[in-house]
């Protein structure tokens, strides 16, 4: 695993060199083109315009990967950056010039999960098995978006074998939340999540087989549809499941997620679920988007997945004020039903069945793979150790057609008839419940409170949209499925609900660079005192990393002698007299340093000034002698970027 870290840094160092040489050259250009949160249709307008080339776009992406993916945050999300990006970008930029855009993703760069085959890189799955594996052509997905005229600018990081909804495989390690990098961005295309999330691309595609578009959606403040099977070819994805994977972009707005749909669905022979379309005309998403879609919409909350074991009363809030909100706008809401569904849709997962045998389907359509099967995974020790006992599990498995796996799929047509049913009974469109009942997991803990089963098991569409934050500031997603072939119906309602309410927020750790490079860190003092007029007692000298949440930090109390000297401590609140953040100090100390890992409401409230060092001392055991810790607000555009960030009122 090291030695291929190592060789992606060293491609990715190689390629970003040009690129943050570039990135600076634009600024003498006046005004640089900001690419972070760019929509598809602000990047189309900038290539129209000739303020940027798609080149410049490559460039621009590529410095913010070196930036924050592998330095500062490390988030880690990368796992293998296009050596040819830039070539590719400048062929279609000359093809630009010469006949015209072939349309809305023509030199837009986008990333893929590393499960989409691609016949220039190889296909990893995040698996040290298959470190070497370079399939023979593209997948339909790959192809289609090539021919729209994107750009591959890399592959992302995802659980391995997207077998689990945290991202952490034995190829790439462990991928961070970008919202908090003590939190899993969610799986399994949790480095698609949160590559996108930090604009490292204009968009990025995923897989779902339980919820691995959606999850990461949720947790990374992305909106993510799960289509309905067939819409979408999975021929040239990495298997888990043939009967419940599906493939499809992750995005910062629905209208990016409908042009990169618009360029990716459609019938392919490879592909036997995508017999649906045979004569079907296919819908254009984009043509679907109406931000008026949600007047006298009548959905049903679906009450069975509000509650579980593993909810948390903050991410069902969230929820909860995201569907009061799409009462304000014009949406009626009445609770549905579905008597059963804990039991039917237990029994409609056929993933345990399907990915011993498809696995070995894949490898052997792959001649020059590594390894024939799981059992040589398993007999090599050649997988991240967390998966083990689910290994074992599906390579249990005998034949393709056994008894338990012929009723699970009999259970699933049961699953879906009884969700149809209920809506109909109840008059509604569509269905409503969180995305996730819990916040994004600490790294290393279990992910729960997952509602991902509903949608892969009965075959129905789904959409995650961005919902709002808890309290602590990580975000929430609000799921709604549909009937069969809904799809753009749902991607017009997620739609109108984010036009209605804007809930995305970048995240504050991958800020926009300054001069191609990531901002440095901030340097401030703060002195303490009793009073305006007060001698200080403390100086303490801070500084802070806005791409990490750092807060290293020199305190000295002055004349106080140790015996005297009871602490010195940092407050939340407007005046400090919050409750205390931190201890620098503690008693007989009158010198300390160290560094902090701020959350992001402890860096919200460094932002807005309401952090507070309060020394106490035997002449002062109250604390009187504060002072507020003040950052440089015209550096870095570190309190810009979080005034476009929720509030005290926000969730």
């Amino acid at each position: 695993m090291l030695a291929t870290m190592a060789t992606k840094r060293r491609t990715l160092l190689v390629t970003v060199a040009t690129a943050v040489v570039l990135a600076t050259a634009n600024v003498s250009r006046g005004q640089q083109f900001e690419i972070v949160e760019a929509t598809i249709a602000e990047l189309q307008a900038a290539l129209a315009s000739g303020e940027v080339s798609s080149a410049d776009l490559v460039d621009a992406y590529l410095a913010r990967i070196a930036a924050y993916d592998d330095n500062g945050p490390r988030l880690n999300a990368i796992l293998r950056v296009n050596p040819r990006a830039r070539d590719e970008a400048v062929a279609l930029d000359r093809e630009r010039r010469e006949r015209g855009p072939r349309g809305p993703l023509h030199g837009i760069p986008i990333i893929l999960k590393d499960n989409y085959d691609t016949a220039d890189m190889p296909t990893t799955g995040g698996s040290v098995a298959l470190a070497g594996l370079v399939p023979a052509r593209d997948g339909f997905q790959v192809r289609r978006l090539r021919e729209a005229g994107a750009v591959i600018l890399a592959k992302s990081n995802l659980h391995e074998l997207a077998m689990g909804i945290t991202t952490v495989s034995s190829l790439d390690g462990q991928t961070l939340n970008p919202y908090d990098l003590s939190r899993n961005p969610g799986g399994s295309s949790g480095g698609t999540g949160a590559a996108v999330a930090a604009s490292f691309a204009a968009a990025g595609m995923g897989s779902d087989t339980c919820g691995s578009i959606r999850i990461p959606a949720s947790h990374n403040n992305l909106v993510g549809l799960r289509p309905t099977k067939g819409l979408s070819s999975i021929a040239g994805i990495l298997p888990l499941s043939h009967t419940q994977d599906v493939g499809g972009p992750l995005a910062r707005t629905v209208a990016d997620l409908a042009a990169v749909l618009d360029a990716t669905v459609g019938f392919d022979p490879d592909d036997p679920a995508t017999a649906i379309l045979e004569g079907v005309d296919l819908p254009s998403f984009t043509t679907a988007l109406d931000a008026e879609s949600l007047g006298g919409v009548r959905f049903g909350k679906l009450v069975e997945l509000f509650e579980d074991d593993s909810a948390e009363s903050a991410a069902v809030r969230v929820a909860e004020e995201a569907i009061a909100e799409l009462v304000a706008a014009g949406a009626e809401i009445v609770d549905v039903a579905v008597p059963g569904l804990s039991a039917l849709t237990s029994r409609a997962s056929v993933i345990n069945y399907e990915f011993k045998h498809d696995f070995i389907d894949y490898l052997q359509a792959n001649p020059g793979a590594p390894v024939t099967s799981l059992a040589d995974i398993l007999q090599g020790g050649l997988y991240y150790a967390g998966l083990e006992s689910r290994f074992r599990l599906r390579e249990r498995v005998g034949t393709r057609d056994g008894s338990e796996y012929l009723a699970a799929l009999e259970w699933r047509a049961i699953l879906r008839d009884a969700v149809v049913q209920a809506m109909d009974d109840a008059g509604v469109e569509a269905l409503l419940y969180p995305t996730m009942l819990a916040r994004p997991s600490r790294i290393g803990e279990p992910q729960e409170g997952s509602n991902c089963s509903l949608a892969p098991n009965s075959g129905l569409p789904a959409i995650s949209v961005p919902a709002g934050f808890t309290d602590d500031l990580l975000p929430i997603g609000l799921e709604i499925l549909g009937s069969p072939l809904s799809d753009p119906r749902l991607v017009s309602f997620a739609y109108a609900f984010e036009q209605a309410t804007d809930h995305r927020r970048a995240p504050a750790l991958t800020p926009p660079l300054v001069d191609g490079a990531a901002p440095p860190p901030i340097s401030f003092e703060t002195l303490a005192r009793a009073g305006t007029t007060a001698p200080p007692v403390a100086r303490a000298r801070f500084t802070f990393d806005p791409t990490t949440n750092e807060l290293a930090y020199l305190v000295e109390l002055l004349d106080i002698p140790a015996d005297q000297a009871l602490g010195a401590t940092l407050h939340a609140g407007a005046s400090g007299d919050g409750h205390v953040v931190v201890t620098l100090a503690t008693p007989g100390q009158v010198q300390a340093e160290g560094r902090l890992q701020l959350t992001p409401v402890q860096r919200r409230a460094l932002e807005q000034g309401n952090l507070h060092l309060r020394v106490f001392s035997l002449p002062d055991p109250a604390g009187l002698a504060r002072g507020r810790l003040q950052l440089d607000r015209g550096v870095g555009g570190i309190v810009r970027r979080f005034e476009a960030a929720p509030h005290e009122g926000a969730r």
